[in-house]
């Protein structure tokens, strides 16, 4: 008889556990997943291209009815998950549906943050996490109305790149005195700026949002120094909380996110958490990659494998505002390391490698691209493995195909 195994979450790192073990076992569990959402998984990721009209709803569907239903999978979405009874071993749903399970998976993802400011509640304050914030702004934006963007991280980026698009004025407010700091050195999040710039999105770096102008809705944004912006609409991108409220309310440990193991086991041996929801060893990640290794790893757990989670390495590849960027690993570079720098100013291409010497081999820990991107996954393989680069370390700068063949 098949295990019964639940999993609360309909998102990106739940399609990617299903997948993982129906390849490794399909019928040893029977698989339900519960999402709150009133759709199948779909791929945050393009939710910036779905907002700027360059993809279509269906495009970024992670997976259809029928493959879901090939694996043996019972979806219910558009669901609320009210309760968990850990002695009982029982899910309860809001509409009082009451779902059994020998092991439970929480990939309860994350919540967008609200800043908690005067107007913050104001019609035309919208976050931009899901699907449904993509509808919202959508109704709320049109061409010629005026946007302001709260959170120059990567969020906010690219709600402003998927406005702008849109034939929305778009201004990005940022605290910070560079945008993307947690994924950009200061010289490519300052080529950053100016692309946006010139793309006719506003940057206000070093700036704190003091309040929300408005009546009866939005009209404005007033900041620490005095300056107020014009508002139709207001998107706070300002960073996302895990969505723990479902473990915490039922006794397990919780810290920022859900206390994990190397196994991704919860503080009750029945039940596990991966991606956006789960912490360990302190971390909370809130990128895809990692909760697709840890999604891996929790397969082969729930299979009878030996796979242990170790963490993973942090990378960031994407398009921002047309912009290839990439960063990966100690791309600013720590104490004892070498940076190896590599720019074009013409072409607005940079490119920085910091490179590490230890036990009598040098090895490649961080890099960071802006323009030119193409090797950036092949310098992530690297960090990864912290293969020795003696070999290459004159050619490593100009990327896979010159460096390889000099190597060879």
């Amino acid at each position: 008889m098949s295990e019964r195994l639940v999993i609360v979450g309909m998102g990106m790192a739940a399609a990617r556990l299903v997948d993982e073990v129906s390849s490794r076992a399909l019928g040893r569990y029977s698989i339900a997943v519960i999402g709150a959402e009133p759709r199948r998984a779909y791929n945050r990721v393009l939710l910036s291209s779905l907002l700027a009209g360059e993809v279509a709803e269906d495009d970024i569907e992670l997976k259809p009815a029928a493959w879901w239903a090939a694996k043996g999978v019972t979806t219910l979405f558009g669901r609320e998950v009210a309760g968990l009874d850990r002695t009982a071993r029982v899910v309860t749903l809001c509409d009082g549906v009451e779902l059994p399970y020998d092991r439970l998976v929480l990939a309860t993802g994350s919540d967008a943050i609200r800043l908690p400011m005067q107007g913050a509640d104001l019609p035309g304050v919208i976050t931009f996490r899901d699907f449904a914030d993509v509808e919202r702004i959508r109704s709320a934006a049109h061409s010629g109305a005026r946007a302001v963007v709260i959170g120059g991280g990567l969020l906010g980026l690219e709600a402003a790149s998927g406005l702008a698009k849109a034939g929305v004025h778009t201004s990005v407010v940022h605290l910070m005195d560079r945008l993307m700091e947690r994924q950009l050195d200061p010289l490519a999040a300052e080529l950053l700026r100016i692309e946006m710039e010139e793309r006719g999105i506003g940057v206000h770096l070093s700036a704190q949002t003091k309040g929300i102008l408005g009546a009866t809705r939005v009209e404005g944004v007033a900041l620490g120094d005095g300056t107020v912006l014009q508002a139709d609409l207001v998107v706070m991108a300002v960073g996302i909380r895990p969505q723990a409220s479902l473990a915490r309310a039922a006794g397990l440990a919780v810290e920022r996110g859900i206390v994990v193991d190397d196994y991704l086991t919860t503080s009750d041996a029945h039940i596990h958490a991966l991606g956006e929801c789960a912490q360990y060893a302190g971390l909370v990640y809130g990128l895809v990659e990692p909760a697709y290794e840890q999604a891996r790893v929790l397969a082969d757990h729930l299979c009878g494998g030996a796979s242990a989670y170790a963490g993973s390495v942090t990378a960031t590849n994407l398009k921002v505002s047309g912009v290839s960027v990439f960063s990966a690993g100690d791309f600013l570079g720590e104490a004892g390391t070498q940076s190896i720098v590599l720019r074009d100013p013409g072409l607005r291409s940079y490119k920085k490698l910091v490179l590490r010497r230890d036990a009598g081999s040098t090895r490649l820990v961080g890099c960071v691209l802006f323009g030119d991107t193409q090797d950036g996954l092949w310098y992530f393989d690297m960090i990864k493995r912290g293969s020795a680069i003696d070999h290459m370390r004159e050619d490593l700068a100009f990327g896979r195909m010159f460096a390889e063949q000099q190597a060879a």
